[in-house]
């Protein structure tokens, strides 16, 4: 396994809010994740790249605790995800925003209602007496989309969808966010604005990312580091500029 990364690298990112430590999960034969490692450090944006089938979704899923790890630990911010109970998990998926491939809006919903779902479902974290349409529209402006309040998904484009997936994702003021493909199905124009726009989220909120993609423009953007996931483990970790030189056949296949 090639490590290009550099201690000092790492200056600015000293907190962990991320730990995992030989994680492994198989589906019968099928060995998904085979000691796969990996930390994502406080205000990082962290890019893990991987082929079709590599293990990048069962990844994500372990973290939030959708899928059970066969062994390994995952620690998010202090907590051990593998010895959580249901309600602690849950408590800990508020802290995290999930900003799905498909956006996954409510096709029978509003914009509005869109954004308004996630605070009633934490409503908890929030006071009572909060305007709601005063937390909508902040996050609507935070994406450029002030004027979709009232429109339908699908009077929406394919990239304006992923803005407000993003904007509904912010509204609980996440402390990760977990991004699977956001660029993907997108033309390259519209995958441009979304990256910028995940660059100045990040910088706005301090946010800490892990961004799956297969999209090598984005990793070259947006990432602060990335892992090169292959055969269930951190096969290559570094900078973008650092790995794309690389002369393993391994990790010169993923800058073709």
């Amino acid at each position: 396994m090639e490590d290009t990364t550099n201690s000092s690298d790492l200056r600015d990112f000293k907190e962990k809010v991320i730990d995992i430590r030989d994680l492994r999960k198989s589906f019968g034969d099928n060995h998904v994740l085979n000691g796969f490692n990996m930390r994502l450090f406080k205000g990082e944006n962290l890019v893990i790249m991987g082929k079709s089938g590599s293990g990048k979704s069962v990844l994500i899923k372990c973290l939030v605790g959708l899928e059970t790890a066969d062994s390994g630990s995952i620690n998010i911010m202090g907590h051990e995800v593998t010895e959580l109970n249901r309600l602690l998990l849950d408590k800990l998926r508020a802290e995290i925003g999930f900003l799905f491939q498909g956006s996954a809006l409510y096709d029978s919903m509003t914009v509005r209602e869109n954004l308004e779902f996630p605070l009633r479902r934490h409503k908890k974290r929030f006071e009572k007496s909060m305007d709601t349409n005063a937390i909508v529209m902040e996050a609507l402006e935070n994406v450029g989309l002030a004027h979709t309040l009232e429109m339908m998904p699908s009077e929406l484009s394919g990239g304006m969808k992923r803005r407000i997936a993003l904007a509904r994702t912010l509204i609980i003021r996440p402390k990760i966010i977990l991004y699977d493909e956001p660029t993907s199905g997108l033309d390259p124009i519209t995958s441009k604005e979304i990256i910028e726009l995940m660059l100045r989220i990040q910088k706005k909120y301090e946010t800490s990312s892990l961004i799956i993609t297969h999209d090598v423009d984005c990793a070259r953007v947006i990432s602060d580091r990335m892992i090169l996931l292959v055969d269930g483990i951190n096969y290559a970790e570094g900078k973008y500029n650092e790995l794309s030189k690389a002369q393993d056949p391994k990790i010169k296949a993923f800058f073709k």
